[in-house]
């Protein structure tokens, strides 16, 4: 069996789980692709950037909650339900490999970082979702250190997926730009240069640039990055979804794999 790919997407507005545009069918044609190349993924180990919490948690419930973690809009977008089951070999494998290091916690559940791409990627919910928390206290290097020790679950069939953002700053929104600013562009490309360079250094040391309080005033939406391309070493990435709106959001994705298949 082939080793299971893993992905980070860029999610937009919440609303994106409603909607059907280029971006939401290439999520479906990758959800699809996979299935296709590398069989059923066992379950999804899913790390999105709106669980960032006090400490490196993962969950364990049998259906875990799918959580509306948005507020103001639509009532059709609050009756969207994704109904993952949870898998308990995964908790016990996450477990098992990051040690003293994680601990149970089922506060959380499924959030829109998460089910506003799957109800695209996998519609019909038939593969258990387990998340596993951002660990807001870890430096970017530490939290690469952590993913590192996640591979092997690829090994096993198991899909690791990030959710978050390589440019997110809802601050700076421009609801009349249908693209990005000069400096979204260019934090993106730079970022998206070195991750298909396999330039670990830039992509953990992002503060460096000088866009980057900008483009990432909180870490939040850019670690599920560093926590994947940790867990794809020695793979290739192959970035997808590249587009830029209301000024300061990316949608850059990428999927990385040993062996691409022109899965997209």
């Amino acid at each position: 069996m082939k080793r299971m790919p893993t992905l980070f997407v860029g999610h937009g507005s919440p609303m994106m789980a409603l909607e059907h545009t280029e971006t939401t069918n290439t999520f479906k044609s990758i959800g699809q692709n996979i299935i296709n190349n590398y069989g059923k993924p066992k379950a999804i180990l899913a790390i999105s950037a709106h669980w960032y919490a006090d400490d490196t948690y993962v969950q364990s419930a049998e259906n875990p909650k799918q959580i509306y973690d948005m507020y103001g809009f639509p009532q059709e977008l609050y009756e969207v339900v994704y109904p993952a089951k949870g898998d308990s070999n995964l908790t016990k494998k996450v477990q098992k490999l990051l040690g003293n290091s994680v601990s149970i916690n089922d506060t959380w559940g499924i959030d829109h970082g998460m089910w506003t791409v799957l109800v695209h990627m996998f519609p019909d919910a038939s593969i258990p979702v387990v998340q596993l928390s951002i660990n807001k206290y870890l430096s970017p290097k530490e939290a690469y250190q952590l993913g590192t020790k996640l591979q092997s679950l690829r090994d096993e069939g198991y899909l690791i997926m990030g959710s978050g953002n390589i440019v997110h700053n809802l601050r700076r929104i421009e609801w009349d730009n249908p693209s990005g600013t000069s400096a979204t562009i260019e934090f993106d490309q730079y970022i998206s240069k070195a991750i298909l360079e396999n330039d670990v250094d830039t992509v953990v040391n992002y503060t460096s640039h000088p866009h980057a309080s900008y483009a990432a005033p909180t870490p939040d939406h850019y670690l599920p990055l560093i926590y994947i391309m940790a867990a794809s070493e020695g793979t290739k990435p192959t970035v997808f979804n590249q587009t830029y709106n209301s000024g300061s959001l990316s949608m850059t994705g990428f999927i990385f794999e040993d062996e691409p298949q022109n899965i997209l």
